[in-house]
């Protein structure tokens, strides 16, 4: 298919056969060279010797092959110039290997030189022959390519020793497989180990940043300051009696003992009850009672032996404005030392706690502060004190949001917010009578109230007890010109709106105090006078 011409069979024909009147076009006599392809590069060591091939590169000169008898030619020739495949026939032999000169003129090794062939000058080659064995003659038609590209020896040798195409795919499939496996363990290694670092949260020893260690001051007025000065002088009181017990909350008044708390706290004991104290410390003793008081909800207990306690200092009900901070400790549920905090929101808010024994005798009157600081059972009858640490209420009872219907003691429903001290100035008088003589006074009018009356104030009754006169003869309202039927609405400028509010605003002064009522007779108003009378507490 060279440039449309017929290429030349590379097989030599035997001199001298029969039936042959002329050469054919595909070879030459005995001392012609052979043809080559029309796109073949001219041999540079001029025509080979006629009696044999030429030898081929690094081998010996052999011998020419046998004469073979003359006949006809084995095939017919080929148009598509395609050499024959395998080995020629035993009536032609394998034709003498040429080794044309690379079309760049690179010259033949000396040794394949005859000595008559002139070698062309030197031209540099692209391609370097490596200068590697030639196989044996029986080998080179095998090794025969002839669609080589131009310029390169018909005879290839192959690749040095260690670099055939099967040793390097080998090497490398091996390197792959290697690296492979190297990658598998590293992933097995690096998973292990993340999953221990996850676990225990590292390779090393975790350590969290943190505040360093103060002193522990707080200011004075702070909260923490407040119950650090406060605590070693709140106790907690466990009663119990007969029929029943409680926990309650009290604080030191003096260093002989004297700890004040709330009557309904210490009424469980009755008269043979045990009533324990514990201090901040966590020292117990016992104490007895001193004496109690229901209409104000006040008893004093003492321990004895003790040395070295701590009074809390009483500060002044009056001076408290509404919204001034508090701060409560106490006994909530029997959770000693517990401290909260809030506001005053109110002040001589009056109300009435107990009544459980249904003769009005265990009813107290109080006109209270009111707190938001919250105030649980347990509370009972600790102090409630200012930025001071002063005491300035006693707490006594919280509004429950269960029952709607007024203060409750000693129940065990929680704070809503609306916890409810006695002034400390009402305590305070209260304490030292009941430390000086067992027994608290009541201030009186001397009047018997209609406490069923429903309308706007509180009506001085028809009859008093035991069907007595509703003034009492010579007392306080009869000297000041009240009458039975009376309907008082105001004390000291105060709005009274019920019995209970009078009776509140009343305990809240002292025997002997003057105050200004001011009453309805008859739909006309008036304004009286008196001065107040005591009465023994019970």
């Amino acid at each position: 298919m060279d440039d449309g011409r017929q290429a030349k069979w590379w097989s030599r024909p035997a001199t001298g056969r029969p039936g042959r009147d002329e050469p054919e076009s595909r070879g030459g006599g005995e001392g012609d060279a052979p043809s080559v392809r029309p796109d073949s590069p001219a041999p540079t060591g001029g025509a080979a010797p006629a009696d044999g091939p030429a030898p081929l590169v690094g081998q010996e000169p052999q011998e020419p092959a046998p004469s073979r008898p003359a006949g006809p030619p084995l095939h017919e020739p080929d148009v598509y110039s395609t050499p024959p495949y395998g080995g020629p026939g035993p009536w032609a032999p394998a034709p003498p290997v040429q080794r044309p000169t690379p079309a760049h003129g690179t010259p033949v090794p000396p040794q394949a030189v005859p000595p008559q062939a002139v070698p062309l000058p030197l031209q540099p080659s692209p391609v370097t022959p490596q200068a590697t064995p030639v196989p044996s003659s029986s080998s080179q038609w095998l090794q025969y390519d002839p669609w080589g590209a131009p310029g390169q020896p018909l005879t290839q040798v192959g690749p040095p020793a260690g670099t055939e195409p099967g040793s390097r795919k080998n090497r490398r499939g091996g390197a792959f497989a290697g690296m492979l496996l190297l990658a598998l363990v590293a992933s097995g290694i690096g998973g292990g180990v993340g999953a221990y670092v996850e676990r225990s949260g590292g390779l090393t020893t975790v350590e969290l940043p943190q505040a360093s260690h103060d002193n522990g001051d707080r200011a004075p007025e702070s909260v923490a300051g407040i119950a650090a000065s406060a605590l070693p002088s709140v106790v907690t009181l466990h009663v119990s009696g007969t029929a029943e017990s409680g926990t309650g909350t009290g604080f030191v008044l003096d260093a002989r003992g004297h700890i004040l708390t709330n009557n309904h706290v210490v009424a469980p004991a009755g008269s043979s009850g045990d009533i324990t104290v514990t201090f901040s410390s966590g020292e117990t003793a016992a104490a007895e009672l001193v004496g109690k008081d229901s209409g104000y909800d006040l008893a004093v207990v003492r321990v004895k032996g003790l040395s070295g306690l701590k009074p809390l200092p009483l500060g002044n009900s009056d001076n408290v404005r509404v919204g001034d901070p508090v701060v409560a400790i106490g006994a909530p549920f029997d959770l000693s030392n517990t401290v909260t905090s809030g506001i005053i929101s109110a002040k001589q808010r009056p109300i009435t706690a107990g009544g459980e024994k249904g003769d009005g005798s265990d009813i107290s009157y109080v006109d209270a502060l009111q707190t938001d600081a919250p105030i649980n059972p347990g509370n009972s009858g600790g102090p409630l004190v200012d930025t001071q640490a002063h005491v300035i209420g006693i707490n006594s009872a919280i509004r429950a949001a269960d029952s709607g219907k007024g203060t409750e003691r000693g129940g065990q429903s929680g704070s809503i917010g609306l916890g409810f001290a006695i002034p400390i100035n009402q305590g305070k008088r209260v304490a030292e009578e009941l430390i000086n003589t067992g027994k608290a006074t009541h201030p009186v009018i001397g009047v018997t109230l209609d406490m069923k009356f429903t309308g706007d104030g509180a009506k001085v009754g028809e009859k008093g007890p035991e069907d007595g006169p509703a003034v009492t003869k010579g007392g306080p309202a009869a000297k000041a010109g009240i009458r039975s039927g009376d309907v008082i609405t105001e004390v000291q400028g105060q709005r009274v709106h019920s019995g209970e509010e009078l009776i509140v605003k009343i305990r809240a002064h002292r025997p002997g105090d003057r105050l200004e009522l001011r009453l309805t007779r008859g739909g006309e108003e008036r304004s009286v006078t008196l001065t107040l009378g005591s009465a023994s507490g019970t």
